[in-house]
């Protein structure tokens, strides 16, 4: 019993000492951790921020961009926006009127334009003031004749002679009249009375001749008390006839013609020149038989009509507030089209006088000029009205780009209506009067945008078709 006492257990220290050893193992794994843990921390982890509290860029670009897409939105610099043409356009309401293009052409008044300077009698032209394509004054001389018209040479005798002999009795008279009551038997008073009254008439229808045969009232004038026969006759240019409110001012006349030469024999009524007054012209425009209906009504409001001159300038010159003059009553056969005419004011814009004495001008508008002329047809009233550069398109949607800064948005608006020059624009809210909006580099504005999100740009954004 007592051997059995002494024996070690083996069974029970066996056990133990692995369980010792574990325990080593796990205390040493933990004391370690603590510097592990410490070392990843070191290298692992972000180091401490040496701005903590201030926000970092990424932060400082969303307060930036506070109200503003991504997407939708872009910021440009004042280089960018030279780049591109930038234009900016502050909204209004207002009043749009749709128009209808229709051709025409600058043209001369007929009866009114030219006037024709015709030889008032027979005679060699001995000279020749103005030169083809100068300016005139009214009243200015423009040929001089030397007169060989025989009748006009009898007329200018018949009134020399009619005048002395008026003078001769005239005297008669008079000394008759103061010789003593008596004397002289009063029937030779009076007859000397009744010849006076046939040289006085004769005098008078001698006058008249000459004022027909082309001479002016001074010159005959001239004749009755210079007792000489003229030999040479000036042809001057007529008086303004002041007909409309454009020609009201003083102005040249421009020489368009001359059909004669020094030296040539001219009869009476032979065409000597031409001369023009290009201070009021027509505009004659061209337009079918369904457009008469929409030209009498805009005739009938009192529609103010806009002309642009065809130069091939980028930015055409227009006229505007011009008002229907008529509506031509013929039809053509062939084309089944018919001609309405607007007054056109006209003024000089250049006038210069050359070395050698001549004066020359240049009118504003010149028969022949190509125009086009817009009808109003239809109105819309208070809507916001904007050029067509301010518009993108892009497939259903229509947008504008919004000035926020030096931040341009882009806002989808609902379009009314447009046509060549203009867009309307309704007044639903995407937009309101006094926004400001790129009239011009909207689609760069766009374009940009679409590049800086990655998108594919669609090559036909923004244009029709």
């Amino acid at each position: 019993m007592e051997n059995r006492m002494n024996v070690p257990q083996k069974t029970g220290s066996g056990w133990i000492w692995p369980t010792v050893v574990v325990v080593g193992i796990l205390a040493v794994t933990a004391a370690s951790s603590v510097y592990w843990w410490s070392l990843l921390d070191q290298k692992g982890a972000p180091a401490a921020d040496a701005h903590a509290g201030e926000p970092h860029e990424d932060e400082h670009d969303h307060a930036a961009h506070a109200g503003h897409s991504e997407g939708t939105s872009i910021e440009l610099s004042a280089n960018g926006l030279k780049n591109i043409g930038y234009r900016p356009l502050t909204l209004e309401l207002g009043t749009y009127t749709r128009r209808i293009n229709l051709p025409a052409m600058v043209v001369e008044r007929p009866g009114r334009t030219q006037i024709h300077i015709s030889s008032p009698l027979t005679g060699v032209i001995s000279k020749i003031y103005p030169m083809q394509g100068s300016a005139v004054a009214p009243g200015s001389p423009l040929f001089e004749i030397r007169l060989t018209f025989e009748e006009l040479v009898t007329a200018q005798s018949d009134l020399i002679r009619t005048a002395e002999n008026l003078e001769v009795v005239n005297s008669e008279i008079a000394r008759l009249k103061s010789l003593t009551e008596g004397i002289v038997p009063g029937k030779r008073i009076l007859e000397q009375e009744y010849e006076k009254q046939k040289l006085e008439a004769s005098l008078k229808a001698d006058r008249q001749a000459l004022l027909l045969h082309g001479l002016t009232q001074q010159q005959v004038d001239a004749i009755t008390q210079e007792r000489r026969l003229f030999q040479t006759l000036t042809v001057n240019a007529p008086e303004h006839a002041h007909d409309g409110d454009a020609c009201s001012m003083d102005h040249f006349f421009h020489v368009q013609n001359i059909a004669i030469n020094v030296g040539q024999q001219v009869q009476a009524g032979q065409l000597m020149g031409i001369v023009a007054d290009h201070c009021e012209l027509y505009i004659e425009g061209k337009a079918f038989e369904d457009d008469a209906v929409r030209l009498r009504e805009a005739a009938a409001n009192g529609w103010p009509v806009t002309a642009e001159l065809m130069s091939g300038k980028d930015e055409r010159e227009k006229i505007e507030n011009l008002q229907l003059l008529y509506l031509s009553d013929v039809v053509d056969s062939q084309s089944r089209a018919f001609h309405f005419y607007l007054s056109l004011p006209n003024d000089v814009v250049t006038d210069k006088a050359a070395a050698n004495g001549h004066r020359y001008i240049e009118w504003r508008f010149k028969p022949g000029q190509r125009m086009e002329v817009r009808v109003p047809i239809a109105q819309w009233k208070d809507r916001l009205v904007v050029p067509v550069s301010a518009i993108v398109e892009e497939g259903a949607e229509s947008y504008v780009y919004q000035q926020n800064g030096d931040h341009f948005d882009r806002v989808p608006v609902h379009v009314e209506f447009r046509d060549q020059e203009a867009v309307v624009v309704a007044n639903d809210g995407s937009i309101f009067p006094g926004d400001v909006i790129a009239a011009r580099g909207a689609y760069q504005i766009h374009l940009a945008i679409k590049n800086k999100s990655g998108g594919a740009v669609d090559p036909h954004a923004g244009h029709n078709h």
